[in-house]
């Protein structure tokens, strides 16, 4: 791998590309929407500088990670990836829609990764030319801190592109998990029962959010509490992939508690919208 290309600039698509970037990748990413672009480079930047004035990145390094990364409004300037990463929004027919045109634009012998959180990775797959080459590349949120991926082999995933995924995952510094291509795979799948029962909980009146947050963090040892990792991971999201689990395995634990779809209804999805459970305002 030498050639990294990312689609999707927002929280997750920096992260990715800047992590690329500073491992030494040639890293292209690209988003049609130009001011998500703008935030998005402009997040990585901040990012860096962070880093060099911590001690973790030197004036070398820091210039070597610029160097290696550009971007694009065009999906054409992915063609010579030997990657390509999709971390756009968790739209199964955009995302279908979205490697149908990398099969047909990418060189054949390149990998197809999406960092979806919940959709099926075989589904996914079916939509290109070399299903083989297709599989999930999971990232956690933010990237540059998180060390793990989860890697996901859907039906149809080749063993030579999970071993060389692997291998890229090292490379970028992070810990790969192996999965099966099940709903929500391995942390999510117990995450998400977890952040709805503290919703619950909210919602029952059993205790405030502060106040639950701060049980599990001084409890449990948790570096953040359920209600703020709500607002980080964001409403949307967290609503998406119970709704998707809920849908495919019909278990009671991943139902969404009617406060959360409500407030996901008038656009309070967190901090990224400035209000959630928390006001970011």
């Amino acid at each position: 791998m030498k050639h990294v290309g990312v689609i999707g600039c927002g929280l997750m698509g920096s992260g990715i590309a800047q992590v690329s970037a500073q491992s030494g990748f040639v890293t292209t990413v690209v988003d049609i929407d130009a001011k998500v672009m703008e935030k998005g480079m402009a997040r990585i930047a901040v990012f860096l500088e962070k880093a060099k004035r911590r001690g973790h990145l030197s004036e070398e390094a820091l210039a070597a990670a610029k160097e290696n990364l550009n971007s694009s409004s065009s999906l054409d300037a992915l063609k010579d990836c030997d990657i390509v990463i999709e971390a756009v929004t968790e739209n199964v027919e955009l995302k279908e829609k979205i490697f149908k045109q990398l099969g047909e634009l990418t060189r054949p012998d390149a990998i197809l990764a999406t960092n979806t959180s919940s959709i099926s990775i075989t589904r996914i797959a079916a939509a290109t030319n070399r299903p083989d080459k297709v599989l999930g590349m999971h990232f956690f949120n933010p990237v540059p801190m998180m060390k793990l991926v989860e890697l996901i082999k859907g039906v149809t995933t080749s063993d030579e592109t999970m071993s060389a995924c692997r291998e890229f995952s090292l490379a970028l510094g992070k810990e790969p998990v192996m999965c099966k291509d099940t709903p929500a795979f391995v942390v999510n799948k117990l995450l998400i029962p977890y952040l709805l029962d503290a919703i619950r909980m909210l919602e029952d009146g059993v205790a405030s959010a502060e106040d639950i947050d701060k049980a599990m963090m001084h409890g449990c040892g948790y570096p953040m509490g359920p209600i703020t990792l709500l607002d980080y991971v964001g409403l949307d999201t967290t609503l998406h992939v119970a709704d998707v689990m809920f849908d495919e395995l019909r278990e009671q634990k991943y139902a969404a508690p009617v406060i959360l779809r409500r407030m996901v209804e008038v656009g309070h999805y967190g901090k990224k919208s400035g209000r959630g459970f928390y006001s970011y305002e």
